[in-house]
């Protein structure tokens, strides 16, 4: 990890919800979506493909749910805003191929109380998740990756909300953030890049000016120096873009998705994943611990890693690390996670505590598109442990 004690440039990325990996990501927890509205106990692993005007659906679902998969696609394609048959990839014109089977009895069998070989839920899959927060914004979020996300979301607003002015903008777009850290903390902005996919007739210096007015829009002011580059499509132009311009996959921005390479990432994804896969449910549990605990005032920055075997609930190890912010040893707020007298990581427990069968006020799609994490209507952001955790340390 990062020297905290010295000076150093920090970036992260993030890319719009018509990005390609981010539309493909979307689809698949759209499926996901759907099953889980008329069936809870829904198991789904989807993974969608897209290119020019080409879908495939593919994995394994166990549900009750009927579902029309190839208009579920459609739909959320058409509400990302590929409409225009320009654009080579369109919700009309796409054809979609659904590959979608029955999950795996070997797999169920673990996952599944009645027949797990222990007698409770055990986890979906083997590895290690990650959650990590700090207090370098109000979401504790790193502030590069959250302030990229708000870049690219501020576009997408514009673009849906205001089409008579910004209807040159297309669904496909990147942002990425270079802070110069101290000690830390992250001082200022160096780099700003923002690549947008746009029509023929928009000039690269209207986006630019767009693209300067968004930054200073949700970027803080005190980040913003004279000395701050802007790199607004620094090819030229960003005409041929989104699936027509390049393939995309569920479960490429895993990076994006998290905390834009500033903690560690287990490798797993997330989107079309129901809960009782670990990879998805395991990390927003770390990142709800992390969170807790840093907003208890146990560290200034605090990154959690559990880790667990395919068909067994208790987690094999937990392991915290507060890179020397920490007001108790670290092995000790470990512990206290082992022992689970506030957090419970079998994943039945994280499935009942943070609601992730029956979402309510919010849906998995919307985390498909600007980060699982540092938004306030997800569960897994509550701030409702603190006081158990200051009674235990504090």
């Amino acid at each position: 990890m990062n020297d905290w004690k010295t000076r150093h440039v920090l970036t992260s990325e993030s890319v719009s919800e018509g990005h390609p990996d981010k539309v493909c990501d979307q689809i698949s927890d759209a499926v996901l979506d759907a099953c889980l509205a008329q069936d809870s106990e829904s198991r789904v692993a989807c993974e969608t493909l897209a290119t020019t005007n080409f879908i495939t659906l593919a994995g394994e679902i166990a549900t009750k749910a009927q579902v029309d998969w190839a208009s579920l696609a459609r739909q959320v394609v058409s509400e990302i805003g590929y409409n225009d048959p320009s654009a080579h990839f369109t919700a009309a014109d796409a054809e979609v191929l659904v590959k979608l089977h029955q999950q795996s009895p070997d797999i169920s069998q673990g996952v599944t109380a009645a027949t797990s070989l222990f007698g409770e839920q055990g986890a979906g899959d083997q590895g290690m998740m990650y959650g990590y927060a700090c207090r370098e914004t109000d979401a504790f979020m790193p502030a590069p990756i959250y302030y990229c996300h708000r870049i690219v979301e501020r576009l997408a607003k514009l673009r849906h909300q205001q089409p008579s002015q910004y209807g040159f903008l297309r669904p496909d777009a990147k942002s990425q953030l270079s802070f110069v850290y101290e000690d830390g903390k992250p001082l200022f902005i160096t780099d700003i890049v923002v690549s947008h996919q746009h029509t023929e007739e928009v000039s690269r210096e209207q986006l630019t000016e767009l693209a300067q007015q968004v930054v200073h829009e949700v970027v803080p002011a005190q980040y913003l120096t004279e000395k701050t580059h802007y790199f607004v499509n620094p090819t030229g132009k960003f005409v041929v873009g989104g699936p027509d311009g390049d393939a995309g996959l569920t479960g490429r921005k895993i990076i994006v998705d998290t905390y834009g390479g500033l903690a560690h990432h287990g490798g797993g994804a997330f989107s079309g994943k129901d809960p009782s896969k670990v990879d998805r449910s395991g990390a927003y549990m770390a990142r709800y611990v992390a969170k807790n605990l840093v907003a208890a005032d146990i560290a200034e920055r605090c990154e959690v890693c559990v880790a667990y075997a395919i068909g067994v609930a208790k987690p094999l190890a937990i392991n915290v690390e507060t890179f020397g912010t920490g007001k108790v040893p670290d092995d000790k707020i470990s512990q206290f996670l082992l022992d689970a007298k506030v957090f419970d990581f079998r994943p039945a427990s994280i499935i009942e505590n943070l609601g992730l069968k029956h979402p309510s006020g919010w849906s998995y799609r919307q985390t498909a598109a600007y980060g699982h994490f540092g938004r306030d209507l997800f569960p897994w952001e509550k701030l409702d442990k603190t006081d158990a955790i200051a009674a235990e340390f504090l």
